[in-house]
């Protein structure tokens, strides 16, 4: 039985609809409204669903003497600190209503991601349809409950986190009073091993809690995605770029547009392949049915009153006479009249 759906700006998201489809622009504006519209524009003609930002003050994320994550090492001058990294991606309130704007001129769902309850408040004012969580918060209980409060979907990615502290931040978000939950299987590194994907665990928790489950991808590989989808996954998350050789933390473990694009048309390719769970033939092998199935034939020429035997039958095509499903039925019968080698034998043919 599949799970409820969830709704966002009007799109059922869950079980037995096409997946929600989200191009995570994060943080690869590099602090430009221009470069953050012109993300807002490719998400758009890439296919997706929804494009996603982040919003947050370094401030409030990092102390001033946080260190880089790994990652942020290879990818920023490595004389600055993440408080500094961060306060330059920052985007103004301002600009995000200039976003907010164009994703509804371009019919695009806007998301962001907050990272402090003065985020969770800004974003709920401007309007926004759900809230994507990202995977360090998934043990900051009170946070989770903020958010659960504002009565809005939540998209909840799991990277770092045990099946006990998913488990935790679900029951949190249920005993708000919330329980409009998509969960995402997440590896928190960028870009992340497919080795390190774990896509089992979509059937794990989908089992576990009774929820749909997403994947958000980090990997530079198509095929995480679609082995998602072929899991059922009901959203998948991509982080993607204008450019990889930008300079910033996560455009080189980002798709480009034309790898978006193809992405998008990759899953929407998977879940066409899908179909249905019921088996039955296709519309062309219905028409095919009758050419590649062979009918009950004799193998040599079969007198009135011999019983037949299985040497005297063999199987061609076409299937326009008896199918060889009821050849046994044949067997120790009487023939009810001559039957010419390579004809065709049905009932009429015998005495039953």
């Amino acid at each position: 039985m599949a799970n409820k759906n969830i709704s966002i700006s009007g799109i059922a998201v869950g079980e037995g609809n096409p997946a929600f489809i989200i191009a995570e622009a994060g943080v690869n504006h590099n602090g430009s409204v221009r470069l953050a519209k012109k993300l807002v524009v490719a998400a758009k003609e890439a296919g997706a669903d929804c494009v996603k930002f982040q919003t947050f003050k370094a401030d409030r994320v990092v102390t001033l003497s946080a260190p880089k994550a790994a990652y942020q090492l290879q990818t920023t001058p490595k004389g600055e600190s993440q408080f500094e990294m961060l306060k330059n991606l920052e985007l103004s309130h301002h600009t995000y209503k200039q976003l907010l704007d164009l994703c509804a001129k371009l019919d695009i769902i806007f998301l962001s991601t907050p990272y402090s309850s003065e985020d969770v408040d800004f974003l709920d004012d401007l309007g926004v349809k759900a809230f994507k969580i990202a995977s360090g918060q998934i043990v900051e209980l009170q946070f989770l409950r903020y958010v659960a409060l504002k009565r809005k979907p939540i998209l909840l990615s799991t990277g770092m986190a045990t099946l006990r502290e998913v488990e935790q931040a679900v029951q949190t978000i249920r005993k708000a009073g919330n329980k409009e939950i998509v969960l995402l299987q997440c590896t928190t590194n960028y870009p992340s091993k497919i080795e390190e994907a774990n896509l089992r665990t979509i059937k794990t928790m989908r089992e576990k809690f009774g929820l749909n489950i997403g994947y958000s991808d980090h990997t530079d590989s198509v095929v995480p995605v679609i082995a998602a989808v072929a899991l059922h996954a009901s959203v998948i998350e991509k982080h993607f770029t204008l450019d990889k050789n930008m300079p910033g933390p996560d455009h080189s473990s980002s798709a480009e547009p034309a790898e978006l694009a193809a992405m998008v048309e990759a899953i929407r390719k998977t879940e066409k392949a899908l179909g249905s769970p019921v088996k039955k033939p296709s519309a062309s092998e219905a028409k095919n049915k009758q050419g590649m199935r062979r009918s009950v034939t004799a193998r040599l020429p079969i007198t009135t009153g011999d019983s037949i035997t299985p040497e005297m039958l063999c199987f061609k095509r076409p299937a326009t006479g008896l199918s060889p499903i009821f050849a046994d039925k044949l067997i120790g019968k009487k023939a009810r009249r001559d039957i010419p080698q390579d004809s065709f034998i049905t009932f009429k043919d015998i005495l039953l």
